[in-house]
């Protein structure tokens, strides 16, 4: 179950509804975002790193959630989180944890920025935030446990009446984001280690496998769900221009309370 403790039902912040509503706008045909991380070299070289990824969800809201994956949760017995009763403005996305970007983003609230560009409406926004990692199951570490307060307390619960919280379980929601994949996509955690050279090819390992199996036990230990946590957002409204809009928020966090301060800038 979520810790109740830092759970507390708060107000969406200003710039949520309109980020929302350009992402589900008709005219905008993807969800993908780039995001960007730092590295360093051998010497201690910082170096830039970006990849395109794909928008799962605003924790725990799970996008694209197809009937055979939801019928899968119920038939094998995993069953599904409460729907329609948390929410929040904490984008999602999902990785290898062999990829190279997680060790890029850190220790658990370590600094990221995912900017999207949706050109369908003519507008950037970046998010600049804290990321959090989950799905380590029983290999999950202190690490992992101490993020889940910190994502939990940027939920907010939207029926006060519903008592259904004791049924939210952590597990549970990395397997409905593994469940939102395709099986040709949940295979792509059974292939070889991304970015090693073809020469390494581990017997068991294979290229385009399909995974039914929400519990596959070698695609499990590879997937993981990252969720950021938003300290300032920017938008850039070019459907205006030449006088187009930008405006950044940027938030001051008072133990569980949260304000948002908004700034108009010159685009």
């Amino acid at each position: 179950m979520p810790p109740s403790t830092t759970t507390k039902a708060t107000t969406a912040p200003p710039w949520s509804p309109l980020f929302k509503s350009h992402l589900t706008s008709p005219s905008n045909k993807s969800k993908s975002f780039t995001l960007a991380t730092v590295t360093t070299t051998k010497d201690g070289t910082p170096v830039p790193r970006s990849r395109t990824c794909e928008l799962r969800g605003f924790f725990p809201e799970v996008f694209s959630l197809h009937r055979s994956a939801a019928d899968a949760l119920e038939a094998q017995g995993i069953g599904r989180n409460p729907d329609g009763r948390f929410e929040s403005d904490m984008p999602v996305f999902t990785t290898d944890v062999r990829m190279s970007k997680l060790g890029e983003l850190g220790v658990s609230g370590g600094v990221v920025e995912g900017v999207f560009w949706l050109e369908g409406v003519g507008v950037q926004w970046r998010v600049r935030g804290r990321s959090f990692v989950f799905g380590g199951g029983d290999n999950g570490d202190e690490d992992e446990e101490g993020g889940r307060g910190e994502v939990w307390s940027g939920v907010r619960v939207k029926d006060q009446t519903d008592q259904k919280e004791n049924d939210w379980d952590w597990e549970r929601m990395v397997t409905t984001y593994f469940a939102s994949h395709s099986p040709v996509m949940r295979g792509s955690f059974r292939n070889p280690p991304p970015g090693q050279p073809r020469s390494v090819n581990p017997d068991d390992l294979k290229i385009g496998d399909k995974v039914e199996d929400l519990k596959d036990p070698i695609a499990r230990k590879n997937f993981r769900v990252v969720v950021i946590r938003p300290d300032e957002v920017e938008m850039l409204d070019l459907s205006t221009a030449p006088d187009a809009v930008r405006k950044r928020w940027t938030v001051v966090r008072d133990g569980q309370e949260e304000k948002w301060e908004e700034m108009e800038l010159w685009p």
